[in-house]
């Protein structure tokens, strides 16, 4: 029997091969764009604004806006990752859209401090 045969396998996967970078992704908080027209009109849609309505659970970890549903209200909406069909429904409901880091979260919406070069 060849060697690489008898040798156990060793990796960085979990077992089977569908998920073997599973620890490599970014645990996502998914929101829907269907679920922002509980916003007003015009309103910014932020980490916080979503957290106050019930649509996420923590602030912990990132928000992804998926773009499940129809927009009917035109928003400015924040979050840390955003589809491509999420960025088109939002923007052909007259709204923007703003990409956040995690950063600006810990400083409650702003920068850190500037740090001199």
């Amino acid at each position: 029997m060849p060697l690489y045969r008898r040798l156990p396998k060793r990796g960085m996967g979990r077992g089977h091969k569908a998920n073997m970078c599973s620890h490599f992704k970014v645990p996502y908080l998914v929101v829907n764009v269907k679920d922002l027209n509980a916003f007003d009109v015009d309103a910014t849609v932020g980490p916080k604004e979503l957290r106050d309505r019930g649509l996420v659970g923590s602030l912990q970890r990132p928000i992804k806006i998926l773009g499940d549903g129809q927009l009917t209200r035109s928003l400015i909406v924040r979050a840390h990752a955003f589809s491509a069909s999420a960025i088109c429904a939002i923007e052909e409901a007259g709204g923007h859209v703003d990409i956040v880091t995690m950063d600006m979260d810990i400083h409650n919406g702003e920068n850190g401090p500037e740090l001199e070069a």
